[in-house]
């Protein structure tokens, strides 16, 4: 294949992939908008969010969100990698417009979990403190969503869900622990 001929192509598929979009947002409206999952979904992305502004350590709020910021973009750089992959899809849709993009678990649940969990006894053991958090969110978390038809596994153990999820309690708590946090007004 010439280089012209992948542009062709690249466009061809583009085409297909703004087709399918149209679809899914087809489904959200017809099918799952103002359905009791579609509101559930709803409120899983805005209280967790408001629960966290109420009960955050407000000293710590920036390294909160550091952590919080860290694990939305990695858990959706690994969604995407899983998803245009095959590894496991999201059947329930909650918005019409870029139906991927809006998900609970990446702009809130997630973040959210684990900003709370960053705070909770700070001075205990990461590590014990990611598994306790991975262990919830695996094995109680992504087999409820799984239940409720927000999660098809299509076979991926619960067991990597675990690992993902130590992976991103673990990095943001390193990045809401790192040190060199200065006022942009000091300079250098």
């Amino acid at each position: 294949m010439t280089f012209k001929e992948g542009i062709k192509q690249v466009e061809r598929i583009n085409e297909q992939l703004i087709d399918a979009d149209r679809l899914m947002s087809e489904t959200v409206i017809n099918a799952f908008m103002f359905t009791w999952q579609w509101w559930f979904g709803i409120g899983l992305f805005i209280i967790p969010w408001f629960i966290w502004f109420l009960f955050r350590n407000r000293q710590s709020t920036g390294r909160l969100l550091m952590g919080g910021f860290i694990t939305i973009i990695l858990s959706l750089m690994i969604d995407l990698i899983a998803l245009s992959s095959g590894l496991w899809s999201y059947p329930m849709m909650f918005s019409p417009i870029g139906p991927l993009l809006f998900l609970p678990y990446h702009f809130s649940l997630a973040p959210v979990a684990i900003m709370f969990t960053l705070q909770i006894k700070p001075k205990a053991n990461p590590l014990l403190k990611g598994a306790i958090f991975s262990a919830l969110g695996a094995f109680i978390g992504m087999n409820f969503f799984e239940m409720i038809d927000f999660y098809n596994p299509k076979g991926w153990s619960t067991i990597y869900d675990f690992f993902i999820y130590l992976f991103l309690f673990l990095i943001a708590y390193w990045f809401s622990n790192m040190n060199g946090f200065k006022k942009i007004s000091d300079g250098y």
